[in-house]
């Protein structure tokens, strides 16, 4: 049994609660094949004990019945989680202070829309703040934020950040034509991720807004055993059938020892001209998970015509003064709540 293999046999095993196997995910370190047994050594970073033991039955069920293999032996070396290195008040990304992220069980509740509008409010509050598209496959903030600049790198190599509006930005969508797709795997959605996160020369931030890719996939799981992030905001609607996913998201959160600061409820309602509000996608499904979650409910955000068509502007509606707008005075709020729950 070549060690080639055995590293192929292994593919079999999910790293648990995500698509990808312990392989792509570079956990298996060692494989020790000989005559009378095998040794494979597999390092983890959690401090969720069901996590490791899921992965060791997994690689012995996997193994065990292997022909010629004889004894197997399954070392895992479990080292902290990166999300509690921060307790020292840095975070593991050069230039940066503290690491949010917004993310969401599923696609079109706004996600991107608040990831935006929320690093602009930050900013407002005197914050110096970064936002980092880490949705390779769907980037919106080069739109959203009405620049089409490419980046250039310094001496160092790394990636000089787009400004605008006050704000470092990056995102797939500064490499690339408006109609070029972002093809590529999962390795390499994996290798663009860590340059984005560690190869930009992010220039003293308070914070950095994460704006993850829907769903829990490869991508948020290699931001998080990358970098040390201090929370996640889970983006939701009020239905049901996104506040499934919600819980989905939050429960990936949870195994990879991440905090969740709390859920923001996206499309609460619409008010229309003559006073009257409907909620168009059922009312209070915010408020009631967030209980059942039992995590605070940061911010309910209405639907207002008037933040898609400036998102589309590039002027976010989070730019408008505070009294001006109904939607940027709910992102002000939001913005002071979640500085307070995460001091730079």
């Amino acid at each position: 049994m070549s060690p080639d293999f055995i590293r192929e046999a292994l593919r079999q095993v999910r790293y648990p609660g995500f698509s990808r196997d312990i392989v792509s995910f570079g956990l298996v370190k060692d494989i020790q094949a000989t005559d009378t047994g095998l040794t494979v050594k597999i390092e983890i970073q959690t401090r969720d004990p069901d996590i490791p033991e899921k992965i060791f039955k997994d690689c012995h069920a996997v193994l065990d019945d292997l022909p010629d293999v004889g004894q197997v032996k399954v070392e895992i070396e479990i080292k902290d989680a990166p999300g509690q290195t921060s307790t020292s008040g840095k975070s593991s990304i050069p230039g940066v202070k503290k690491i949010i992220a917004v993310a969401s069980g599923k696609g079109g509740v706004g996600k991107s829309t608040v990831a935006a509008n929320l690093a602009i409010a930050l900013s407002k509050t005197g914050a110096r703040v970064g936002l980092c598209d880490c949705d390779l496959y769907g980037p919106s903030v080069a739109l959203m934020f009405g620049t089409n600049e490419r980046p250039n790198a310094n001496e160092q190599d790394e990636i000089i950040p787009i400004e605008a509006h006050g704000l470092q930005l990056m995102s797939m969508g500064f490499l690339l034509e408006d109609r070029s797709p972002v093809i590529v795997r999962g390795p390499m959605a994996t290798r663009y991720t860590q340059q984005f996160l560690r190869q930009v020369a992010w220039d003293h931030l308070d914070y950095l807004i994460l704006d993850l890719p829907p769903g829990t996939g490869d991508i948020q799981l290699t931001i998080v055993q990358t970098v040390s992030v201090d929370g996640a905001v889970i983006v939701t609607t009020p239905q049901e059938v996104a506040l499934i996913d919600a819980r989905k998201a939050a429960s990936m959160f949870a195994k990879v020892n991440v905090p969740i600061l709390g859920l923001v409820e996206n499309m609460a309602w619409f008010d229309c001209d003559h006073g009257q509000r409907y909620y168009l996608f059922g009312e209070g499904g915010g408020v009631r998970e967030a209980a059942t979650l039992n995590v605070p409910l940061l911010g309910q955000i209405p639907i207002n015509p008037e933040t898609g068509r400036r998102g589309d502007q590039g002027q976010p509606v989070a730019l408008l003064p505070a009294g001006e707008h109904p939607v940027a005075d709910a992102f002000h709020e939001l913005a002071r709540t979640l500085r307070e729950r995460v001091k730079a």
